[in-house]
């Protein structure tokens, strides 16, 4: 009997422990840049919320919003009065944790998925007012670091593209652009 509960007692501390899950939360800020915000690369700010399983499998809900999307930066005559796009996507992510999913370590990551942008244009003098709701795809990656058990950094980069009319075709529509953006992550 003896034997049996020194045998079960090593087993226990030798078994591996539980897989953790982790939830993310990164405000962030970075640009837009390339495809229809080329020449016109200004401030994106946002933030996610996800979700990370114990493996390589997880998901996010993010936003982000763009002012002053579609205004050059150098215009003598401004004719555009106010400007921008918000995007707000659900996404899957897949990121390897190297060095364990808790306290220190890294998690490169692949993200990808769908959801809403919104382009909304107002001219200087009133005469026209453009407001554009759009389905949409976004598809990047980046990198989780952590230097603690809840506090880490992110960064990374994604292609974002709005969808032609879906009721007809699942095309790609016109509407196109790159963000890169970085953050401060929080786990628990």
């Amino acid at each position: 009997m003896k034997k049996w509960l020194i045998v079960s007692a090593l087993a226990l501390m030798l078994a591996p422990s539980t897989a953790n899950a982790d939830w993310l939360f990164t405000p962030n800020i970075g640009a837009g840049f390339g495809g229809s915000a080329e020449g016109r690369e200004h401030l994106t700010w946002g933030a996610s919320i996800g979700w990370m399983g114990a493996g390589v499998l997880g998901w996010e809900a993010d936003f982000a919003y763009s002012p002053e999307f579609f205004e050059g930066d150098d215009d003598n005559v401004d004719l555009i009065d106010d400007s921008n796009v918000t995007s707000f996507m659900g996404n899957v992510i897949l990121g390897v944790p190297i060095g364990g999913t808790q306290g220190v370590g890294v998690r490169p990551y692949f993200v990808g998925g769908l959801g809403f942008i919104q382009q909304r244009v107002q001219d200087a003098g009133d005469l026209f007012n453009v407001s554009n709701d759009e389905f949409g795809m976004n598809v990047g990656g980046g990198v989780m670091g952590f230097a603690t058990d809840h506090v880490g950094f992110r960064g990374d980069v994604r292609y974002i593209r709005s969808f032609e009319d879906l009721e007809e075709t699942f095309d790609a529509g016109s509407f196109d652009y790159w963000r890169g953006t970085a953050g401060i992550t929080f786990r628990w």
